[in-house]
């Protein structure tokens, strides 16, 4: 599913732990080095509202929160930052590099949270005008070598539990099923390594960038 645009819309997403941050930065600082004007966004986040939002989603204290309150809090903060940063980006023929995106709500509340990934795609499409990204890469890693990387506390939705993340870990591994957009990054390996096969995806779908 790609949208008809100015810009080029580019997801990073995958488990925690697995470097999304780290790989947005370096991917965005590349992009800048080929003379792309690039905006970075995390989601959920960036915007006021958005922020609240993580908030309540993030919180401890929200052990009991519904799948659909989830999924409903999500699609409301990017249904945000979508109009109120993404949509400009994109129509100034800007670069956006996302930290998380639909696919985050496909496998945490559509696979893990077995809400449906259909269900999840429905929604989207209504809240964000049938709009997807040219490329998704996901990085996969283990949930052993993830728990190494992540020394902070956790939030609500990491201390779900073991079970529950190799359930989402599946459920990001069955996205490339849905659509040829979507790539998989081995992101166990280094991370200079894990960068240079994020290149050569974005590569792959962009040849104005080899």
């Amino acid at each position: 599913m790609t949208n008809k645009q100015k810009g080029s819309f580019i997801v990073l997403d995958g488990g925690d732990g697995c470097g999304k941050s780290t790989q947005c930065r370096m991917l965005s600082e590349w992009l800048g080095e080929r003379g792309k004007t690039v905006k970075t966004f995390r989601d959920p986040g960036t915007t006021f509202i958005g922020e609240k939002i993580r908030e309540i989603l993030l919180d401890p204290e929200h052990h009991a929160m519904d799948v659909r309150t989830e999924l409903l809090l999500y699609m409301a903060a990017r249904a945000q930052l979508w109009q109120e940063e993404i949509r400009p980006a994109i129509e100034k023929g800007l670069w956006v590099v996302m930290d998380r995106w639909v696919s985050s709500t496909c496998a945490y509340q559509g696979s893990a949270g077995e809400f449906g990934t259909a269900k999840v795609i429905d929604v989207a499409n209504h809240c964000l005008e049938r709009t997807w990204p040219d490329i998704t890469i996901i990085l996969d890693v283990d949930l052993a070598t993830a728990a190494t990387r992540m020394d902070r506390a956790l939030d609500r939705v990491e201390q779900k539990g073991s079970e529950y993340h190799e359930k989402v870990r599946q459920g990001f591994l069955e996205l490339p099923g849905s659509a040829d957009n979507i790539a998989i990054v081995d992101a166990t390996q280094d991370i200079e390594t894990v960068h240079k096969e994020i290149k050569e995806a974005v590569m792959s779908r962009f040849s104005e960038l080899k």
